[in-house]
C-alpha cells in the first residue's frame, strides 16, 4: 500500500472519529504528495521521494513551531507541533547517532577518506545510503568529525 493510500484511508477514519486536528494534518501532507504526484516531473512517487516530502513538510511545521514561540503564539505552536507528530508517523524510524557514526565509518572506509577533502565523495554516499533514516545535518556534523580526526 503506497502512502498516498494510507494517507487516504487515515483521512477516512479521522473523519468518522471528528478529529479535526489530525484531519487538518493528514490532508496537508495528502495535498503535497499530491501535487508532487501532478507536477508533470514524474508520473509516480517513489517510496525514497514520499520521504523527501514528508521530511520536508516536517522541516516546514518545526521551523514555524519555532517562530509562533518566539512570537509568543501558544496557540498556532501547538498546532504545528501537533502537525509535526502526525507527519513524524508516517516516516520510518530515525537511526541514533551512534548507528549513523557506525554506518559512516564504513563509508569513510569504502570509500578511502583520510581527510575533510574527501567530505563531499563521503556526504553523497552517506546521504543516499541513510536517506530517510537521519538528518543530513546531523549526518554532515558526523562526517566532519570523523575525517577531521
Amino acid at each position: 500500500m503506497s502512502l498516498l493510500d494510507r494517507i487516504t484511508k487515515d483521512i477516512m477514519t479521522e473523519m468518522k472519529n471528528q478529529n479535526h486536528k489530525k484531519l487538518d494534518a493528514l490532508r496537508a501532507i495528502k495535498a503535497a504528495l499530491l501535487l508532487e504526484k501532478t507536477s508533470g516531473a514524474q508520473v509516480e512517487i517513489t517510496p525514497e521521494k514520499e520521504i523527501q516530502i514528508l521530511q520536508r513538510l516536517l522541516k516546514q511545521r518545526l521551523e514555524a513551531a519555532d517562530i509562533f514561540k518566539n512570537e509568543g503564539r501558544e496557540d498556532l505552536y501547538e498546532k504545528e507541533i501537533f502537525q509535526a507528530e502526525v507527519i513524524k508517523s508516517y516516516l520510518p524510524e530515525m537511526l541514533s547517532s551512534e548507528q549513523i557514526e557506525e554506518k559512516v565509518k564504513e563509508i569513510i572506509a569504502q570509500v578511502g577518506a583520510t581527510s575533510l577533502k574527501d567530505m563531499g565523495k563521503v556526504m553523497g554516499m552517506a546521504v543516499k545510503a541513510l536517506a530517510g533514516k537521519a538528518d543530513n545535518k546531523l549526518v554532515s556534523e558526523i562526517v566532519k568529525t570523523l575525517l577531521s580526526k
